[in-house]
C-alpha cells in the first residue's frame, strides 16, 4: 500500500511539475515581453517624434522664408499670402511638442498639413514632403 501511495505522490508530483513549470514559464515570459515591449516601444516612439518634429521643421522653415520674401510685397495677392503663412506658423507655434500624451496630435497634425498644402498650392510650389535621402521637391 505505502509503494501504491509513493507512486501516486510521484504521479501527482509530475503532473504538477507540468503545471508549476508552465506557470513559472508563463511569467518569466511575460516579464520579458514586457520589457521588450517598453523597449521597443520607446525606440518606435523616439522614431516617430523624430520625423514628426522633421516635418514640422520643415513647415516651419518654409513658413518663415516666404514670409520673409513676401514681406516687401504690399499687393492683395500677398496680402493673402501672407495670412495663410501666419496661420500656418500659428498653427505650428501652438502644437504641444512637449506632451507626448496629447489626444489630438494626429488630429493637429493632419490640420498644420492641409493648412501647408494650401500655402503651397497659394504660392505655386510643390507639396510632397519626405524625410531622409528620399528625393523631394522640400529637402533639408
Amino acid at each position: 500500500m505505502e509503494a501504491t501511495s509513493r507512486s501516486l505522490d510521484m504521479f501527482d508530483d509530475i503532473v504538477m511539475a507540468e503545471e508549476r513549470f508552465h506557470g513559472e514559464g508563463y511569467q518569466e515570459g511575460y516579464a520579458e515581453g514586457s520589457h521588450i515591449g517598453v523597449v521597443e516601444g520607446r525606440r518606435y516612439g523616439s522614431l516617430h517624434g523624430a520625423k514628426m518634429g522633421s516635418e514640422i521643421g520643415c513647415y516651419l522653415g518654409f513658413a518663415l522664408t516666404w514670409q520673409c520674401l513676401l514681406q516687401k510685397c504690399t499687393d492683395e495677392k500677398n496680402s493673402k499670402k501672407l495670412r495663410a503663412l501666419d496661420s500656418l506658423i500659428g498653427m505650428i507655434q501652438k502644437f504641444p511638442y512637449e506632451d507626448p500624451t496629447y489626444e489630438k496630435l494626429q488630429e493637429d497634425m493632419e490640420k498644420i498639413r492641409g493648412k501647408f498644402k494650401q500655402v503651397c498650392s497659394m504660392l505655386n510650389v510643390q507639396t510632397d514632403f519626405r524625410n531622409g535621402t528620399e528625393r523631394s521637391s522640400l529637402t533639408f
